[in-house]
């Protein structure tokens, strides 16, 4: 099997679903339980996704042979004139992890940001989360100081350089 990354839209079939899965692994670590259908849904309910979309963003799937089984987003901030986006909704199926999927993502949302001039690509994510925080540190995104305080889980920041 194989790894293919393409853009698609956020709220395709395919993409729903992965964004479900994202928000129902975030939550259920972030109360040590599994998540409720409502955690879930209020997750999803007017999270930003709106931006993953061109001109304010991109949203890409990964599908491991035909399989949908990743995401990510890029949305550009209000520094994207300064040349700085930011990477969101990272997430890989927990069956398809260690395959090389996660860089293939980043890699991915990094060649988009670049076409929209983008220079600098940050991140924010959680404690519990340790590995997308060992997938950033391997693909080259060094922990920051904390540049906003918009999101209340937030714990590490990360930056990389384009």
């Amino acid at each position: 099997m194989t790894w293919t990354v393409a853009a698609e839209r956020f709220d395709s079939p395919d993409a729903s679903a992965l964004r479900r899965d994202y928000y129902d692994e975030v939550a259920s670590r972030y109360w040590n339980r599994p998540a409720t259908a409502e955690e879930i849904a209020d997750g999803l309910a007017d999270d930003g996704a709106d931006l993953l979309v061109p001109p304010t963003g991109q949203f890409v799937v990964g599908r491991y042979g035909s399989e949908a089984a990743s995401c990510a987003g890029l949305v550009l901030t209000e520094e994207a004139e300064a040349g700085t986006a930011e990477l969101t909704r990272v997430y890989v199926r927990p069956a398809f992890r260690g395959t090389g999927g996660g860089g293939l993502l980043l890699a991915a949302v990094e060649e988009a940001a670049r076409a929209y001039g983008v220079r600098l690509l940050r991140l924010d994510t959680r404690n519990d989360l340790v590995e997308a925080r060992g997938l950033y540190a391997k693909h080259g995104y060094r922990e920051v100081r904390a540049f906003h305080r918009r999101n209340r889980y937030a714990e590490h920041w990360f930056a990389k350089e384009l």
